[in-house]
């Protein structure tokens, strides 16, 4: 094909079809490959005229070197090109532009062609001499295909980065120890009991169960059990058939249904009732169940991760809850720490969520003042990482500088330990000093056992000795019977 004839088609400076997207829909980045110049400079004006950014290349390898500066959106390639021709450019570009759309340009185009083009790595082709409605329609749907993958990957990169788990913070050894366990049981089909205080994250550690393990491409359920009545429990858990109750007004599927090859997730399972326990445990016995006013049997492959913050043992002695469905829940059981045992994890997650809610309320807002990592550290979060969250997101917003102060922090959070306390506060202590009396009366309490103090300080044993033989410690002297 000559450059006449697709200047004749693509005409410089003729408008697109009024179907075309629109400027402001259109925005992409298309790259251009073709050896015949005046074909590549009408295309390209064309697109250009239509909104997009566009670049060109006069042959195959030029080409390449564009795919990875450019990063289009769109590669549309000539097939016939001295030295490196087209399919051979799909074929090494596909790896440089994984998320770009590749459409190959021919006045040869046959159905082996076609097929070697899309097994190469081509979502399409177009047929010299180029028709304006045919380059209209596939670039559109080029770029709604780029942006879709791009899309893709970036929700999935969002997801990894979620629930790897690095990210869910804790340097702790008490964390080390959880996310340790998280990680082998992540790889099995047992079922899990997550158990901890309100606040502390048993949610994000049963996702990231059911993130890395092989359940991880299907569903993720959950269901809160302690905001419903027995009755509209029971058909969310197992679903329900029409007139099973009023209501009920046609068939539903419950969550089991829903969750079939993934996790389910029952959150604050002591407060299912008796006669929902009982179906449950079935279920776990079995793996069938039937909709509330049927007579089907379902059988379906849902793994179950339950989560409490109450002592289900104590439930069982109480009566509250069944031995037997307490037994098959607790195959592996997962405590999670409260913050105020983990305390040398606060900074950490503090300075996690300063970024994150400066990020969200487009606020300069840096960190903290020595004063109120102090008060952070001191204050015991009842309400755990959740309240920390919570505590930090309101002093991002009414910080008036870039660290965030005394003031800045919720009421709550201003609170101190009584005088008697290792943490009690004093005003315009360091950090430095702050660790050094945190560690030296740790060690006190331990006698002197470098190894013990730093599993309740939450620090390494190495960095004790080194700052026990900078200070020059000597551990306490206890008489025999003290």
């Amino acid at each position: 094909m000559t450059s006449a004839n697709i200047a004749s088609e693509l005409p410089t400076g003729q408008r697109l079809p009024d179907h075309r997207l629109t400027v402001a829909d259109s925005t992409g980045r298309i790259l251009v490959i073709d050896d015949e110049a005046n074909a590549r400079t009408a295309l390209a004006e064309l697109l250009e005229d239509a909104g997009y950014m566009v670049s060109t290349a006069a042959d195959g390898r030029t080409g390449l070197v564009q795919l990875e500066q450019f990063d289009p959106d769109v590669v549309l390639t000539d097939l016939k090109m001295p030295g490196m021709d087209g399919l051979a450019l799909i074929e090494h570009g596909r790896p440089l532009a994984p998320h770009a759309t590749f459409i190959v340009m021919t006045a040869f185009a046959t159905i082996d062609t076609a097929v070697k083009a899309i097994k190469l790595g081509a979502d399409s082709y177009l047929t010299k001499p180029l028709e304006l409605s045919a380059v209209t329609a596939i670039v559109g749907r080029g770029l709604e295909r780029a942006r879709l993958s791009r899309e893709a990957a970036q929700l999935r990169e969002r997801v990894d980065e979620l629930f790897q788990f690095d990210s869910i913070l804790g340097e702790h050894p008490s964390m080390q120890r959880l996310m340790k366990n998280v990680a082998q049981v992540a790889r099995s089909r047992a079922t899990v009991l997550i158990h901890g205080e309100t606040g502390t994250g048993k949610e994000l550690i049963a996702s990231a169960i059911h993130q890395n393990s092989q359940r991880k491409d299907k569903p993720f359920v959950r269901l809160n059990c302690a905001s419903l009545s027995e009755t509209l429990l029971e058909s969310e858990l197992f679903g329900h058939e029409r007139g099973s109750f009023t209501g009920a007004v046609g068939r539903r599927d419950g969550r089991f249904t829903q969750a079939d090859g993934g996790t389910l997730f029952l959150d604050e399972v002591s407060e299912i009732p008796a006669g929902v326990q009982i179906k449950l445990l079935r279920f776990l016995q079995e793996r069938e169940f039937e909709r509330v006013g049927g007579n089907e049997t379902l059988k379906v492959d849902v793994r179950v991760v339950a989560a409490t913050n109450r002592d289900l043992k104590q439930g069982v002695e109480e009566g509250r809850f069944r031995e037997d469905l307490y037994y098959r829940l607790k195959v592996v059981q997962l405590d999670v720490p409260p913050l105020r045992v983990r305390r040398s994890d606060i900074p950490l997650l503090a300075q996690t969520f300063v970024r994150k809610y400066a990020r969200e309320n487009e606020r300069e807002v840096n960190g903290f003042t020595q004063r109120a990592l102090q008060h952070l550290m001191i204050y015991p979060w009842p309400g755990n990482v959740r309240e920390l969250e919570n505590a930090i997101e309101r002093a991002v917003v009414m910080c008036e500088g870039e660290l965030i102060d005394i003031d800045d922090l919720p009421t709550s959070a201003h609170a101190t330990l009584d005088n008697g306390s290792v943490l009690a506060l004093i005003p315009g202590i360091t950090m430095s000093e702050l660790e050094r009396m945190a560690i030296l009366r740790t060690l006190d309490a331990v006698d002197g056992s470098t190894s013990r103090a730093a599993e309740i300080l939450g620090i390494s044993q190495r960095k004790i000795q080194y700052r026990v033989k900078e200070w020059g410690y000597q551990p306490p002297t206890r008489a025999d019977g003290d």
